[in-house]
């Protein structure tokens, strides 16, 4: 069912708005959303290899074996500057579903924005917790807010406002982009990764504390401020209203498109920036070839998005798309808040010199390695949590606070 037309009278609501069950939701957002929570992990782990000398690019090490080159050269092609803005695709398309659900079952537009709106400052404050405690590259406050700012101003808009408003989007991430790269040089870059890198190799936990949250109030501003993920947040409202994601069937030519080219410009930007990080290669200031990857990586996230709903129609009405690694993954989207939290109870407790320190005794192979293996564990216990037929504790939360019942004016 599409999104109500905005200038229709809304149906008046008969009761309380509630949550979606668990067994209305579609395969391909969450089976999106689970392989999402690997590429998270695998974009987080370099940043605690704290004692390794960064190079220009990112934070990636400039020494390794050919294991770690493996590594990285995996970690730029695939994964860095794809995963936030798919994120930010999938959260509007989850936003755009539970819009639709909520009015089709009665609740007036001016209630659902008003869920909504409560929605998003609670994962503001979830957001800030997270960063004070564990992790300064939070997003769950990021997606928060940019919720909060474009629910109001684009959410009744016409196709063909949204369509020109993520063009100008674009552009201006473009210009961000171009601006950054000839005002940073290469050293520049390093000095960042540093800055990136100092509430993880600060040995007292209360002064990590201190150093992480304005880290993660600046980054969450200027995330959104970049354009990028205001883009690939209208491109997920768009998807949403024409069910891009739940009726795939609908929409092949469109998600195969979107998938090629998407994921070709992508991976074609990072293995440049690969070959100039792992060999002796150069192909033009490092500063330049990252704002170009940035810039790609937008089209990328949104061809992942794209990706899995072929992938999720391929497998609709067959028996595969009962297997137990389907399954599991999608309980862990249906879970992604609650395992995107998990993750940094790893990284932070075990990897930073505040913890256990590990990450001063790993490399990128290996720190890549227990990436992958904290990201099974959360697809194990979603899959626990899936049969029992329980939400994540997260969501649990987060759910209990956005649909609690109004309290009523005396």
């Amino acid at each position: 069912m599409t999104i109500r037309d905005p200038d229709r009278p809304p149906t008046p609501s008969t009761g309380p708005v509630r949550p979606t069950p668990l067994s209305e939701r579609s395969l391909a957002p969450d089976l999106a959303r689970g392989m999402m929570l690997l590429l998270i992990a695998l974009a987080h782990v370099p940043y605690f290899l704290y004692t390794a000398q960064a190079g220009t690019v990112g934070v990636h090490p400039v020494e390794g074996g050919a294991a770690d080159r493996i590594a990285q050269a995996f970690t730029l092609i695939v994964v860095d500057a794809r995963v936030y803005t798919m994120f930010g695709f999938l959260f509007a398309y989850g936003i755009g579903q539970m819009y639709a659900r909520q009015t089709a079952r009665g609740a007036d537009a001016v209630q659902t924005r008003r869920l909504l709106r409560r929605r998003h400052l609670w994962m503001i404050v979830f957001g800030a917790v997270h960063a004070l405690l564990l992790w300064q590259g939070d997003i769950i406050g990021m997606y928060g807010l940019i919720g909060l700012v474009m629910v109001p101003l684009f959410f009744h808009r016409s196709d063909r406002t949204l369509k020109v408003w993520i063009g100008v989007l674009l552009g201006l991430a473009a210009l961000v982009s171009l601006a950054g790269a000839l005002a940073t040089t290469d050293a520049g870059g390093a000095v960042a990764a540093e800055v990136q890198r100092a509430s993880i190799a600060e040995p007292s936990y209360p002064v990590s504390a201190a150093v992480r949250l304005p880290v993660w109030v600046v980054q969450t501003i200027t995330g959104i401020a970049q354009g990028a993920l205001p883009a690939a947040f209208l491109m997920g409202v768009l998807a949403a209203r024409h069910r891009l994601l739940d009726e795939p069937g609908r929409h092949l030519v469109l998600l195969r498109r979107l998938a090629l080219w998407g994921i070709a410009a992508g991976w074609t930007t990072g293995a440049v920036l690969a070959l100039q990080h792992t060999t002796s290669l150069e192909f033009g200031p490092v500063s330049v070839l990252t704002g170009v990857h940035f810039v790609a990586g937008i089209f990328t996230g949104v061809g992942y998005a794209a990706l899995f709903g072929l992938v999720a129609h391929r497998l609709s009405g067959r028996a595969a798309a009962t297997a137990r690694p389907v399954r599991w993954i999608g309980a862990l989207g249906r879970r992604s808040m609650s395992g995107y939290l998990a993750q940094s109870l790893v990284w932070g407790p075990v990897l930073a010199a505040w913890g256990l320190g590990l990450g001063t005794h790993l490399s990128s192979w290996s720190v890549s390695l227990l990436a992958v293996v904290t990201w099974a564990a959360t697809v194990a216990g979603a899959a626990v949590l899936e049969r029992s037929g329980r939400r994540g504790p997260a969501e649990v939360l987060l759910r209990k606070l956005t649909y609690r019942p109004a309290r009523r004016r005396g």
